[in-house]
């Protein structure tokens, strides 16, 4: 395991530990009080756990050696348990909280119980999450070689830390909301406005989750990788010899910090199939070298592209 897999795993396992105990005390706060907004927010909680569950799997999953049936092994493991995330933030998450909300709003806003208890528990869940949130920031910004954090969100294939960082950011705002809105309710003595923020958090679930899957979509169906090796790659064929050209090359993300490459060059002078072959090996070595998440590389001698 790569020393950015390592460090996604452990900020999975950071959210997962921080939303469990969430969870646990808001389904508490929610049978006391009353509160949509409450119920909503544990729900979502709860659904976080078992999304971060995913996330380990897909990590674990897609660490499998290569083998015959997988040559480029099973790195697009993560890509897929991180689209279920998605799945799941849709369904348990978000329609859950709408139709909670909706269910609130149709029954005549019945009365809000203890309600400072639920509001206690809320303020206290946003420190927690928001201490889970900087510890995934902290990460991404250690990964991110991106000028901000909207285009390391596009181009990233670290799809487990993309999901941790999106769900961690939707699990804060929404905290926020549902403190706002239980807060409005508490000054109008009004449970209609918890109800309206059960149904704002759906919303917010389903946003995300719809701006989730379509990013993860393009990894599963194979998105070229982020970065541009094309000039390391052609200094160094240079270097060995100056007329060998880099004609086309593709580099396609195969898992989280996996890429393959596959490239035509011209041969230039060289005459000899060996002396040709002991080029490119070391071109080969020096790549991976230089960027250890290369994991195949194929390189075709021919004279035009």
């Amino acid at each position: 395991m790569s020393a950015a897999d390592h460090s996604s795993t452990k900020v999975i396992l950071i959210a997962l530990l921080a939303n469990l105990g969430i969870a646990l005390t808001k389904f508490v706060g929610a049978f006391f009080t009353g509160s949509a907004s409450l119920l909503a927010e544990a729900i979502h909680s709860l659904a976080d756990c078992t999304n971060q569950i995913f996330l380990l799997i897909g990590a674990k999953k897609s660490q499998k050696p290569a083998d015959e049936n997988y040559p480029l092994g099973y790195g697009r493991e993560s890509f897929f348990w991180s689209f279920m995330v998605a799945i799941l933030l849709f369904s348990m998450g978000g329609l859950f909280a709408i139709y909670e909300g909706y269910h609130k709003l149709s029954e005549g806003h019945s009365e809000l119980k203890y309600p400072y208890v639920g509001l206690g528990i809320l303020i206290a869940s946003i420190v927690l999450e928001g201490g889970s949130f900087f510890a995934c920031l902290k990460e991404v910004k250690k990964q991110n070689t991106y000028p901000n954090l909207w285009l390391w969100f596009r181009k990233s294939t670290a799809s487990d830390l993309v999901v941790i960082f999106l769900e961690d950011l939707a699990a804060l705002v929404g905290l926020i909301s549902a403190t706002v809105f239980l807060m409005i309710a508490i000054y109008t003595n009004d449970a209609f406005w918890d109800a309206i923020g059960s149904v704002f958090i759906g919303v917010l679930l389903l946003f995300v989750s719809i701006l989730l899957a379509r990013e993860v979509k393009s990894l599963i169906i194979g998105e070229k990788s982020s970065k541009d090796y094309k000039d390391e790659i052609q200094n160094f064929f240079r270097l060995e010899n100056s007329e060998i050209k880099v004609l086309k090359i593709i580099s396609l993300a195969t898992g989280s910090n996996e890429v393959m490459i596959a490239m035509k060059i011209t041969p230039g002078r060289i005459q000899k199939s060996l002396e040709l072959i002991d080029v490119i090996n070391r071109v080969e070595a020096q790549t991976k070298k230089l960027f250890p998440e290369i994991k195949w590389l194929f390189i075709e001698p021919d004279v035009k592209d």
